[in-house]
């Protein structure tokens, strides 16, 4: 059986890395390369750095952070955040990123996923899906720009579409639920699920352990991810994983 994932989230914004509630509220909560090493040693099993600041404003890649942190990894990690093109994406990967997540990029030229994957390979292209609920039109659907600007794309047809093209993974955040700490979106991430043969990760609404218990005994779901619970220290990796392989749930453990 495929062992479960773990994995903390950095938000990171003009070099620092910060959080919020439903993508907005920032505020800061330390260094990335500081927090990075702390997760190495705590057992995650993979890092995400998304640079909220490119996407939001348009800078240069922070290509200086990306290696001064994967000097001190041994597990894999991924950045996204503005990435729009072929070359950033070399950039990142020479930097030492072990994958890439793009979003409003693919989402604006759907062809750079395939041309991604042919190029580096699937397994480093990861597509980020920042899904909402969208009341008056009873769909979900896909938000660009750090969750800042809706689109009319129906969420489950762009996470097939998505992995159609060749995304080896596909991270998907519910907007609703980010933040909140009440538990990720089920409902949605079951259905999601079952519409692709690729890992999903689960982004959006961890508060405790037993949301990833939850989260991995309702859904297909290959990882969940979190930031400010692991952050604060909320909840620890180890103890969370303890929990989990109690709950029958294969994760790796130290």
């Amino acid at each position: 059986m495929i062992k479960k994932r773990i994995i903390p989230c950095l938000d990171v914004k003009d070099g620092r890395v910060v959080k919020g509630v439903n993508f907005v509220g920032l505020r800061d909560v330390g260094n990335p390369v500081e927090l990075a090493k702390r997760y190495n040693a705590e057992n995650a099993d993979e890092l995400v750095f998304l640079d909220i600041s490119k996407t939001q404003e348009g800078h240069d890649l922070m290509l200086d952070v990306i290696r001064e942190t994967a000097k001190e990894l041994f597990i894999p990690l991924t950045i996204g955040g503005g990435i729009k093109s072929v070359g950033d994406i070399r950039q990142l990967l020479n930097a030492g990123a072990d994958k890439v997540s793009i979003n409003s990029a693919a989402i604006k030229a759907p062809g750079l996923i395939r041309e991604a994957s042919d190029i580096f390979g699937s397994q480093c292209i990861c597509v980020a899906i920042d899904v909402k609920y969208d009341d008056a039109r009873e769909d979900y659907y896909v938000h660009t720009h750090g969750g800042s600007k809706a689109t009319d794309i129906k969420a489950f047809e762009w996470v097939e579409q998505a992995a159609d093209l060749g995304a080896g993974e596909l991270l998907i955040t519910s907007m609703d639920h980010d933040g909140v700490k009440e538990g990720f979106d089920i409902k949605f991430l079951k259905k999601a699920v079952g519409l692709v043969d690729i890992p999903i990760i689960a982004s959006g609404g961890a508060g405790n352990i037993g949301h990833f218990v939850e989260l991995f005994k309702e859904t297909g779901i290959s990882a969940g991810l979190a930031a400010s619970i692991f952050h604060n220290q909320e909840v620890g990796i180890n103890d969370l994983k303890e929990t989990l392989k109690e709950e029958e749930i294969e994760v790796r453990l130290s």
